[in-house]
């Protein structure tokens, strides 16, 4: 990549369907995300400095942090945005299925060229669970098999990091699977062959970027991060006593949705958000500038 980590943070957009989506989830933690845009803005909030000299080597260093091919930052910026473009391809075939059900001869024939969406869905939603895991070992440093460390984190997730996972069990579990979401999910992945994951073209790109030394152990490695983080997302769930009428009620705030359409609800954020992206950024911007203002 030829982008610099300040580059990409001044690129964030202020307002989008993937801001509004994100706000729609405020009810949920309030006041716990802001979309912060801007590097020396992102710099002084997350620092507290004013001074533009001393701001300006914060920003050269996380610059050359960023940019260093001995570091993770990188791939981790390219597996956030590589689990996101599964997205649109993911909705847009939903929105096929959707619209071929309703003319016969149509549908036949998607069907049979169309993944279940269901299945898709529920792939979809692992494998950002195991991107969020790499991607945070890349970040801190540590061995990418750290589920431990993973998992010991999770509790000190805020921010941006936390309204990511907040988003995934929203938007890609409650919105589209429905409230059992998470056992549906281990159900489903329990009888799927390792034909079916190499058949799927996300998890061929980023299959070198999943510990393990053949398919059988990249996959058994799969299961246990989702295993590992279920527990989180049914007590963060049950906590805040998130349903999918509570989400979509407060989302109606920012986005234009017909009560009558929810099941296209899925589809439409699926093709037209990419929040992955876009707070993976800003988790990338926060930890290069808190290690940044160590090293200046």
């Amino acid at each position: 990549m030829s982008e610099t980590i300040e580059s990409l943070v001044n690129d964030l957009p202020i307002s989008n369907v993937t801001v509004y989506a994100l706000h729609g989830l405020d009810i949920i933690m309030p006041g716990e995300w802001d979309n912060l845009v801007g590097f020396e803005n992102t710099i002084n909030v997350v620092t507290g400095e004013t001074d533009p000299d001393f701001i300006r080597q914060i920003a050269d260093r996380a610059n050359e942090l960023y940019n260093d091919p001995n570091e993770g930052y990188q791939r981790a910026m390219w597996l956030y945005r590589t689990i996101d473009k599964t997205d649109m391809a993911l909705g847009t075939a939903a929105l096929a299925n959707k619209v071929g059900s309703k003319i016969p001869l149509l549908g036949s024939f998607i069907t049979s060229y169309t993944p279940k969406a269901d299945t898709a869905q529920m792939i979809d939603l692992s494998l950002k669970v195991v991107v969020e895991l790499v991607a945070f070992c890349y970040i801190n440093g540590i061995p990418g098999d750290s589920l431990s460390d993973f998992l010991a984190a999770l509790g000190e997730y805020t921010g941006e990091s936390k309204m990511r996972l907040v988003a995934l069990a929203c938007i890609d579990g409650l919105i589209p699977l429905g409230p059992d979401f998470t056992q549906l999910t281990m159900s489903t992945l329990s009888s799927l062959s390792p034909s079916d994951w190499l058949e799927n073209s996300t998890f061929a790109k980023i299959q070198d970027d999943i510990p393990g030394d053949n398919i059988d152990s990249k996959l058994s490695y799969v299961n246990e991060t989702f295993v590992g983080i279920k527990d989180w997302m049914d007590s963060f769930i049950s906590s805040n006593e998130v349903t999918t009428q509570k989400i979509v009620n407060n989302m109606q705030s920012y986005i234009e949705v017909a009560d009558d359409k929810l099941d296209y609800l899925g589809a439409f954020l699926d093709i037209t958000t990419n929040y992955y992206t876009h707070t993976g950024t800003q988790t990338l911007a926060r930890r290069l500038i808190e290690r940044a203002v160590n090293e200046v």
